[in-house]
């Protein structure tokens, strides 16, 4: 069975084949209004979505398909062992795209799924979203040799998705992540990014600002933790340590990168109001592109079952 559990199971040319692919249905949607006829797509989501949710629905449909939504927490997902939910869902659908608060709780519906799984995002990985990030990269630079692009924030799971995507397309990322989110940590994912040379730890913002064409930002609480009084406390420390790294005009120290963001944004926090708006945002342009990246996607992977 082939999942995309991360982005470690597609090499560079497949990457570029689903990138270029997403381009070309932006550009001319009604070729492949008929690709995955009557294939159905169950979303099985544990986590909040906006851009997963709506990008898949729309996706699919578009293409002559369809999806049901099923909410992990008001299904039987939530009293059952994954294994016997998970042999019962995939028979009654042709694709998953399960997003997750655990990536173990992922790999064990993958490992019992009869059809293809796809993560929607989980602690560890979003694939999907570094997807439509390398895409949008690729539109505005028109390649990916000699581009940098900068992460400021926190390390975590998109983090990891644009480290395994830079290593394989050649992208040069400089990291900028005081904190680290435990559960994202990929000790072998980031051994290999370190030995690739496309990947550099940086601790100074506005040198990294300065040599690089994108720069990316990302919430730095997770949202299944943001409106939660019990992580109050932690989230309130971790604003004050983050805040040095805000992506503002200051910190840009006059150069005028690229800006990029996966949303949902916290206006004041990770950014700052008016660069979500600025003339160099291509943040909205990140989120259209999650739906023909996806659509890409779901077409390699139903060819590839």
């Amino acid at each position: 069975m082939n999942h995309l559990l991360s982005l470690k199971e597609l090499n560079t040319d497949l990457m570029y084949s689903i990138i270029h692919r997403g381009i070309e249905i932006k550009k001319y949607p009604e070729k492949f209004y008929q690709e995955c006829e009557r294939k159905g797509l169950l979303l099985l989501f544990q986590k909040t979505s906006t851009r997963t949710n709506l990008s898949f629905q729309s996706g699919i449909n578009q293409m002559g398909g369809y999806a049901v939504m099923m909410d992990w927490s008001s299904s039987n997902f939530s009293i059952s062992p994954i294994q016997y939910e998970a042999q019962y869902a995939s028979r009654n659908c042709d694709l998953i795209v399960a997003r997750l608060k655990k990536h173990s709780d992922l790999i064990e519906l993958a490992k019992h799924s009869k059809v293809p799984v796809i993560n929607g995002c989980d602690d560890k990985y979003h694939p999907c979203q570094a997807l439509s990030d390398f895409m949008t990269i690729y539109e505005v630079a028109g390649t990916f040799s000699g581009v940098t692009l900068t992460y400021v924030g926190v390390h975590n799971n998109v983090a990891n998705s644009l480290v395994a995507g830079c290593i394989k397309l050649g992208i040069k990322l400089l990291l900028v992540t005081p904190i680290v989110n435990d559960a994202a940590w990929d000790e072998e994912l980031m051994q290999a990014a370190y030995q690739s040379g496309y990947v550099e730890n940086v601790t100074d913002l506005s040198e990294a600002v300065s040599r690089s064409d994108f720069v990316y930002t990302d919430t730095w609480v997770d949202m299944e933790l943001f409106q939660s009084a019990d992580y109050e406390e932690k989230k309130n420390s971790r604003i004050q340590q983050m805040l040095p790294y805000q992506l503002n005009k200051a910190n840009l120290g006059g150069h005028s990168p690229y800006i990029m963001h996966p949303m949902p944004i916290h206006p004041g926090l990770e950014i700052e109001e008016e660069l979500i708006e600025s003339e160099k945002s291509i943040i909205y342009q990140q989120a259209e592109n999650r739906m023909h990246t996806q659509k890409s996607l779901l077409i390699y992977m139903l060819n590839r079952r």
